[in-house]
């Protein structure tokens, strides 16, 4: 069973193009290792396709880059996960120097598997958004 989950909608005071062009090359994340909490992940790792991380009671979750649609989405898939899932992040202009993000997560999961990780789900998305909402993207 299809499950999705999506972020609030975020401003973020920087060009669309910007945003994109950051984070459409993971190896942007260096600049903001500080900001993700240690109790959360263990490790972190990445390149300009690639994430992995730690999480605890998760185990390794690895995703990659399988689409970019330059300036609007970023699409990832697990590669190793316990529940395999989708990850995008769509970008839109409000402006020339505004746009709008949205995160979304879609997994197949059973009503049981659901009901476990729905909750922690939707606070991780709206965590993973409050951190790319506060990046400076100069």
């Amino acid at each position: 069973m299809s499950s999705k989950f999506e972020s609030s909608i975020r401003e973020i005071k920087y060009p669309q193009a910007v945003v994109y062009k950051n984070l459409s090359d993971l190896s942007n994340l260096e600049r903001i290792r500080d900001r993700i909490p240690q109790d959360k992940l263990e490790d972190l790792t990445f390149d300009s396709d690639h994430i992995g991380i730690k999480v605890p009671m998760a185990g390794e979750i690895k995703m990659h880059i399988v689409e970019r649609e330059e300036p609007k989405t970023i699409k990832f898939e697990t590669q190793e996960s316990p529940v395999p899932f989708t990850f995008w992040i769509q970008l839109l202009p409000v402006d020339d120097a505004t746009c709008k993000m949205k995160l979304t997560i879609k997994a197949e999961l059973n009503p049981f598997i659901k009901g476990m990780v729905q909750k922690p789900l939707m606070e991780g998305i709206e965590k993973i958004a409050d951190v790319l909402q506060t990046i400076k993207y100069e």
